[in-house]
């Protein structure tokens, strides 16, 4: 048995089949190594791909739940507001025309990371706006009686109109965001 066992192992089949297969072990080890290493390459890649897209998205649900949406319902409501605002009505213009001047403001103080990079010049053009505005208020009403004789605050007559065209573009880049979102 012995004398069968050394033929069999002696012949040159056996070793090269033996030579292959340790060969091949080797070799499918290496290449195993290399493919796991890409793999886990690929995994990182994609991994971080996945998180800045999320970021992304986060940023834009961010700006169009905090910032841009109530954005612009406060410039429809107070677009409506002055748009009534035909004779003296001290509460028109301090809770409705005061208190979204001074909302919208803020927003765009205490938010500015959720301002679309493009939209930053014409948040600062608003800003500039609400804060002359808030400035001329106070300097008419600081009385604590009503008078309804001092003429509204305006901002537009002391050389700081309000910047429509920010308006639109604040708009525009809400109803664009949203779509993107929530629609496409």
């Amino acid at each position: 048995m012995d004398a069968i066992v050394t033929a069999f192992f002696s012949s040159d089949f056996v070793r090269s089949l033996l030579g292959g297969i340790v060969s091949g072990s080797v070799i499918a080890a290496f290449l195993g190594a290399l493919l796991q290493r890409r793999t886990e390459e690929i995994k990182s890649e994609y991994a971080k791909t996945a998180a800045i897209f999320q970021s992304t998205r986060t940023w834009k649900e961010r700006s169009v739940s905090e910032l841009l949406g109530p954005l612009y319902i406060q410039f429809d409501r107070t677009k409506r507001a002055f748009r009534r605002w035909e004779e003296k009505n001290l509460y028109l213009e301090a809770k409705v025309i005061g208190a979204g001047n001074l909302t919208m403001r803020d927003l765009l103080l205490t938010k500015p990371h959720l301002i679309p990079p493009e939209l930053l010049e014409d948040a600062g053009q608003l800003v500039e706006h609400y804060d002359r505005w808030l400035e001329e208020y106070e300097k008419l009403r600081q009385s604590k009686k009503p008078d309804l004789d001092t003429p509204f605050a305006f901002a537009g007559t002391h050389g700081f109109p309000f910047p429509g065209a920010a308006e639109t573009k604040f708009k525009d880049a809400f109803r664009s965001l949203w779509r993107e979102l929530y629609i496409d």
